[in-house]
C-alpha cells in the first residue's frame, strides 16, 4: 500500500479461527480494552495497560522482564520496576480468561484466542485483502477493505498509555494509518470520486501540513474537479509552507504535477493508476436490447452493415482506423431497431468494451436532449455522477475522452436529426455508431447511409411464418400472401398481424386474410411516412375488444413517458384491478409495452396512432377531455396529500381547486415523497397538457402543490419553465385569479433558483394580483416571497414590512405553519441587522409552532434558522447540534437544495468556533451537492465561506482562487456581497 510502512502480519501460536459469542477482544487502535462478549473487562491503571499494549503487540511471542522494564520506563526504570512489573501480571491474570497471560522463559506472553480478537490483526487482514483486491483491478472492493479498516481505529492509539514503547507504536500505527487512508484517497480519483475527496483531502491536509502525498491527491482531485485555478494555488501554499519550516522545496513528484496542470496534460484529466499498480478493469456497458429469436431476411443489409461496422476494428494499420457511422433511414415499423440490434448483436466480439444504446424518441413530442443522453452513458461508463460536467459541450468532450482508447459500439435508436446525433458519436478510432431514424441524415458527415425498405414478399412470408408456425401456414399458402402483402410487407405490421392469429387458435389464416381484405379497416392506399405506420397499426387496433380500444385511445393521450396503474386507472375511470386487465391484454398485442412493473408506456409512433383514434372514434367526443380531466384530478389530488402528509395543518390543501377523483393515499411521508419523485415528469407533463380551459386553474394547483419539486432542485428547471408557461395562460384568458396563483408559484420556483430580481418581480405582481381577486393564501405567500428577496438584496428595511405583512396574513388565514415559515425568515433578516437576541426569539418561536403541528420537514427548516440565530449569539454547539438535527431531516427528504445551504451554516458556525478545518470540509461537501442547483448567488455565497475556511488553514492561495470566482459571480449579478469579498481579497486579508 502506498504512503507508510507495512504492519508486519501476526503470527497466532495456536490461534484459533472462530469467535465465540463470549469470546475475548482487545483493542489497541484507540484506548486499550479488553471484552468478553459485548461486556468491557477492566484493565487498571496505566501502567497495567502499557504491560498489556506491550504484549499484545508482541505478535504472540514471549517478552522478557528486562523487555518489558524497557518498554514501559525507557532507560530510567524505578528501582522496584522489576515487582512492578509481576504485579501487573498478576493482576491482568485476575481478570483475564485461564491460558491468556502465559508466563514462559522468565517472561510474559498473551495468547489471543482467536484470529480475531486483536483489533490490529483485522485491521492487518483487511488491508492485505484490499491489496490483493487492487491488483486483481477490483478497486471498488479494495475501497470497501480498506474503509473497513480504518474504522477499526478508534481515536489515538494507545491513548494514555506511558513509556517508550507505547510513543513509539503511537507513531508508527499512525503513520500506517496515513498510509492506508492515502491509497483509499488515491482510489477513489481512480474511480472518479474527485470532487467527493477534495472535501476530506482539504480537512486532512489542515490536519498534516507537511505531508506531501496528501496535498498531491488534493491538486488532483481539484484539477479533475475542474479547479485549476485553486490546484496551482495548493501547490503555490505548500511550497510556501515548506520553506518556511522546513527550507526545502517540494518533492519531484509535486513539482511535476504543478507543471502538468500548467500544461493541462490532458492524460491528468482520466482517472490512471501508479504505474506499480494493475490498472483497474474499466467498466464495460452493455446495453444493447435483446435481439429478436425470429429475425428473418435483411441478409444483404445484415453483410453491408457488419462491413463497415468491421472497418472501426479490423484495418491492419492501426493508424488507418477510422470511427464508422452507419445511419439506417426509413418509414416507423420498417425495422430499423431490429436490424441494427441483430447487426450489433452480430458485431459484440470487435466492440470487447462494452456497446452502448439509446432511444433518442426522436418521434415523439420532446426528444431526448444530448446532454441527458451524454450524462447516462458516461455513468455507464463507469463516471461518477460528481465528474460529470453541466454543459453539453464539456459532456461531450469528456464522453471522446473517456472512450478514447477504446473499442465500444454505440447504437443511437429513433434520432431526430443529425443535430441530435454528433454530439453522441465518439468520434474515435475504433469505435463505431448504428444510428436508425425516420429521416434520412444526409447532413450527417461520414456517415454510411442506408435506407431500409419495406420486406420482400418472401422475406414478410418467412416473418410470418415463424411467428405463427409452419403448420398453419402451409396449409394455407395463398392466404398468408395475402396478409403479408395487406400489411404492406412492413415487418412491425406482419409481427401485429401473426402475433394477433398465434393468439387465437380458433382462426385460420383466411379469417385474418378476410378482415385485412376489408378495406373499412385500413387505409385505402398505403403511403410513406405515418400513415403506413397507421396502416400497420390498424391491424392490431381492429382487432380489439371494445374495452380494449377505448383503453388503447384514452391512454395515448396523455403526453407523460410512461403512466403509472394508478393513473391509467383515473384516465379509465376503472377500479385498478380491471385497468390492470386491460393493460395487460394490450400488452400481449405488443401495443402497448410494460415498462416496469405496474407501469407503461407506449412506442412513440403507436402513441400518435393511439391518438389518431381518439380523435377519430372516440365518442363522445367530450370522452378525450374528461380522461384528461380525470388525470389532472388524479396528480392534484395525490399531490395535495404528499403535500398534508409533509407538512401537517398547512392551509394550502384546503385552498386548492375541488377535485372530482381521489387521489392516492400513503402510510408514511417516505411513501409520499417516493411517489411525488417517482411521478414528476408525468405529473409536470401532465400540467403542461392541462394549461388550458377549464383545466387552467387545477393545472396550476397541481404545480403548487408540488413545490417540493422546485424547492428540492430535483427537477426545478422543469418547474419553473411550467410554471411560466402556465402564467403566459392565465395572462393570455384574462383570468386574474390563475394568473395571480401562477405568479405565485412562479416566483417562488425563482427563490429557489437563485435569480431574484425576476422572482422578486413575479411576487409583486402575484401579491397585486391576488388582492385584487380576493384570493387570501397566494397574497400570503408573496409577501413572504418578497420578504425573501428583499432580504437577499439586502434591502433590509423593506424585507422586514414584507415578513411582517407576511405574518399577519398568514395569522388572518388561520395558516400555523406559513406563520411559522415567516418567523423563521424575520429571524434570519434581525440576524442581518444585529439582533440576535430577538432573531433566537423569533426562530424558537417558528420551531416551536412546528413541532406542535408534527412537521418533520418544515420542523428542519425551522431548525436550520435556530441554528443560524444561535450561532451568530456566540452558542457554537448549540447550533451546530441544531443545523445537524436538520442536515438529517433533509437528507432523510432528499432535499438537496436544502442539504447543501445548511451544510454551509454549518461550515460558517464552526468558523466562528475557530474550527477552520472542519469548517472547510463542510463548506467543500456544500459546494458538491448544491452542484447544478440552487443559483450563481448561493454558489458565490459557499465559495465566500470555503474561502475563509482555507485561510484559516493556511491554503492561502486556494482561499484567493475561491474568493476571486465568488467576486465574479457577485459582479456579474450586481449583487451587493461583491464589496464585502473584494475586502477578503486585499493583501491585508491574505496575510
Amino acid at each position: 500500500m502506498d504512503g507508510g510502512p507495512r504492519v508486519p502480519e501476526q503470527r497466532r501460536p495456536g490461534s484459533v479461527t472462530v469467535t465465540e459469542p463470549e469470546a475475548l477482544r482487545f483493542g489497541v487502535l484507540g484506548p486499550v480494552r479488553a471484552w468478553r462478549g459485548a461486556e468491557q473487562i477492566g484493565t487498571g491503571s496505566p501502567q497495567q495497560r502499557a504491560l498489556l499494549a506491550t504484549l499484545l503487540l508482541r505478535e504472540g511471542r514471549t517478552a522478557t522482564a528486562a523487555e518489558l522494564i524497557d518498554a514501559l520506563w525507557g532507560a530510567e526504570p524505578p528501582s522496584q520496576a522489576l515487582a512492578a512489573v509481576r504485579t501487573y501480571a498478576s493482576r491482568l491474570r485476575k481478570i483475564l480468561p485461564p491460558g491468556v497471560l502465559v508466563s514462559e522463559s522468565g517472561g510474559y506472553a498473551v495468547r489471543v484466542p482467536a484470529e480475531d480478537a486483536l483489533d490490529l490483526t483485522v485491521a492487518q487482514d483487511l488491508a492485505a485483502e484490499a491489496e490483493k483486491s487492487r491488483a486483481a483491478g477490483d478497486l471498488c472492493r479494495a475501497r470497501e477493505l480498506l474503509n473497513q479498516a480504518l474504522g477499526r481505529w478508534d481515536g489515538e492509539v494507545l491513548a494514555g498509555v506511558p513509556g517508550p514503547y507505547a510513543e513509539t507504536q503511537r507513531v508508527r500505527l499512525e503513520e500506517w494509518r496515513l498510509g492506508l487512508l492515502e491509497s483509499r484517497l488515491d482510489m477513489d480519483l481512480e474511480q472518479g470520486c474527485h470532487a467527493e475527496a477534495v472535501s476530506e483531502l482539504t480537512a486532512l491536509t489542515a490536519a498534516y501540513p507537511l505531508r506531501e502525498r496528501l496535498r498531491e491527491l488534493l491538486m488532483l482531485a481539484l484539477y479533475r474537479s475542474g479547479r485549476q485555478a485553486e490546484a496551482l494555488a495548493v501547490y503555490a501554499d505548500t511550497r510556501r509552507l515548506l520553506a518556511e519550516e522546513l527550507g526545502v522545496d517540494p518533492r519531484p513528484g509535486l513539482r511535476e504535477l504543478q507543471q502538468r496542470i500548467l500544461q493541462a496534460d490532458p492524460a491528468l484529466a482520466e482517472p490512471s493508476s501508479p504505474a506499480s499498480e494493475p490498472a483497474a478493469v474499466p467498466v464495460r456497458p452493455a446495453q444493447l436490447p435483446a435481439s429478436v429469436p425470429d429475425f428473418t431476411g435483411r441478409a444483404s443489409f445484415v453483410t453491408e452493415l457488419s462491413e463497415v461496422l468491421s472497418s472501426a476494428s479490423e484495418s491492419p494499420d492501426a493508424g488507418d482506423r477510422v470511427m464508422a457511422v452507419s445511419a439506417l433511414a426509413g418509414i416507423g415499423g420498417v425495422g430499423k431497431t431490429t436490424l441494427a440490434v441483430h447487426v450489433a448483436h452480430r458485431a459484440r466480439g470487435a466492440f470487447p468494451d462494452g456497446q452502448l444504446y439509446v432511444d433518442l424518441q426522436g418521434a415523439g413530442p420532446r426528444p431526448a436532449e444530448p446532454e441527458t443522453v451524454l450524462g447516462s452513458f458516461l455513468r455507464a461508463l463507469g463516471t461518477a455522477d460528481s465528474a460529470i460536467p453541466d454543459s453539453l459541450d464539456e459532456r461531450a468532450a469528456l464522453y471522446r475522452s473517456v472512450l478514447d482508447g477504446r473499442r465500444v459500439l454505440v447504437l443511437l435508436d429513433n434520432a431526430k436529426d443529425a443535430a441530435q446525433v454528433r454530439p453522441l458519436l465518439p468520434g474515435t478510432e475504433g469505435c463505431a455508431a448504428l444510428v436508425t431514424s425516420r429521416v434520412r441524415m444526409v447532413d450527417l458527415a461520414g456517415a454510411h447511409l442506408v435506407d431500409l425498405d419495406v420486406m420482400s414478399p418472401d422475406e414478410a412470408l418467412s416473418l410470418f411464418t415463424r411467428i405463427v408456425g409452419e403448420e398453419r401456414v402451409a396449409a394455407e399458402r395463398e392466404a398468408a400472401l395475402d396478409v403479408v402483402a395487406a400489411c404492406g410487407f412492413l415487418p412491425l405490421a406482419i409481427r401485429i398481424a401473426a402475433s394477433r392469429l398465434a393468439a387465437r387458435r380458433t382462426w385460420t389464416v383466411s379469417v385474418l386474410a378476410a378482415k385485412l381484405g376489408d378495406e373499412r379497416r385500413r387505409l385505402d392506399e398505403l403511403q410513406a411516412g405515418d400513415l403506413a405506420v397507421k396502416a400497420t397499426f390498424e391491424l392490431g387496433y381492429g382487432q380489439l375488444e371494445p374495452a380494449q380500444a377505448r383503453a388503447f385511445r384514452l391512454l395515448g393521450l396523455a403526453d407523460g413517458p410512461d403512466i403509472s396503474l394508478a393513473a391509467a386507472a383515473a384516465v379509465l375511470d376503472l377500479p385498478v384491478e380491471e385497468t390492470e386487465d386491460l393493460l395487460e391484454s394490450l400488452v400481449d398485442t405488443s401495443l402497448l409495452e410494460s415498462a416496469a412493473p405496474g407501469r407503461y408506456r407506449f412506442h412513440d409512433l403507436v402513441r400518435l396512432y393511439a391518438r389518431a383514434c381518439a380523435e377519430r372514434d372516440e365518442q363522445p367526443p367530450g370522452e378525450r377531455e374528461a380522461a384528461m380531466s380525470r388525470l389532472l384530478d388524479f396528480y392534484l389530488a395525490t399531490a395535495a396529500q404528499v403535500y398534508a402528509m409533509e407538512r401537517p395543518g398547512d392551509r394550502l390543501v384546503d385552498h386548492l381547486e375541488p377535485t372530482g377523483y381521489r387521489g392516492l393515499g400513503f402510510e408514511d411521508r417516505h411513501g409520499a415523497q417516493d411517489w411525488l419523485y417517482a411521478e414528476a415528469v408525468c405529473l409536470l407533463a401532465c400540467v403542461r397538457q392541462s394549461a388550458g380551459g377549464s383545466t387552467l386553474r387545477r393545472a396550476i394547483d397541481l404545480l403548487w402543490a408540488s413545490v417540493d419539486l422546485a424547492e428540492s432542485g430535483a427537477n426545478s428547471r422543469e418547474y419553473e419553465a411550467a410554471a411560466a408557461a402556465l402564467r403566459s395562460v392565465a395572462r393570455a384568458v384574462g383570468d386574474v385569479r390563475a394568473e395571480g396563483r401562477a405568479s405565485v408559484v412562479l416566483s417562488n420556483a425563482r427563490l429557489f433558483s437563485g435569480v431574484f430580481d425576476q422572482a422578486y418581480r413575479e411576487a409583486l405582481e402575484a401579491f397585486q394580483l391576488a388582492e385584487a381577486a380576493h384570493d387570501p393564501l397566494p397574497s400570503c405567500w408573496a409577501a413572504n416571497v418578497l420578504g425573501s428577496t428583499a432580504f437577499y438584496q439586502n434591502r433590509h428595511e423593506d424585507a422586514e414590512g414584507y415578513f411582517s405583512q407576511a405574518i399577519e396574513k398568514f395569522r388572518s388565514c388561520g395558516d400555523l405553519a406559513g406563520t411559522a415559515a415567516a418567523l423563521c425568515n424575520l429571524s434570519r433578516l434581525h440576524l442581518a441587522t444585529d439582533r440576535a437576541d430577538t432573531a433566537v426569539v423569533l426562530a424558537r418561536q417558528g420551531t416551536d409552532i412546528y413541532q406542535q403541528l408534527g412537521h418533520t420537514l418544515r420542523g428542519a427548516n425551522g431548525r436550520y434558522a435556530f441554528g443560524l440565530a444561535l450561532g451568530k449569539s456566540g452558542r457554537h454547539d448549540s447550533a451546530a447540534e441544531q443545523l445537524e438535527q436538520a442536515l438529517r431531516v433533509f437528507r432523510d427528504s432528499r432535499q438537496r437544495l436544502w442539504e447543501g445551504m445548511t451544510l454551509c451554516r454549518l461550515a460558517e458556525v464552526d468558523l466562528d468556533a475557530r474550527r477552520p478545518s472542519q469548517a472547510a470540509s463542510n463548506a467543500e461537501m456544500a459546494l458538491t451537492v448544491l452542484r447544478g442547483i440552487g443559483g450563481e448567488w448561493r454558489r458565490g455565497h459557499v465559495l465566500t465561506v470555503l474561502g475563509r475556511a482555507l485561510n484559516g488553514i493556511g491554503h492561502l492561495g486556494r482561499a484567493q482562487v475561491c474568493w476571486r470566482e465568488a467576486l465574479e459571480i457577485y459582479e456579474h449579478l450586481n449583487a451587493p456581497e461583491a464589496d464585502e469579498v473584494r475586502k477578503l481579497l486585499t493583501p491585508v486579508a491574505a496575510a
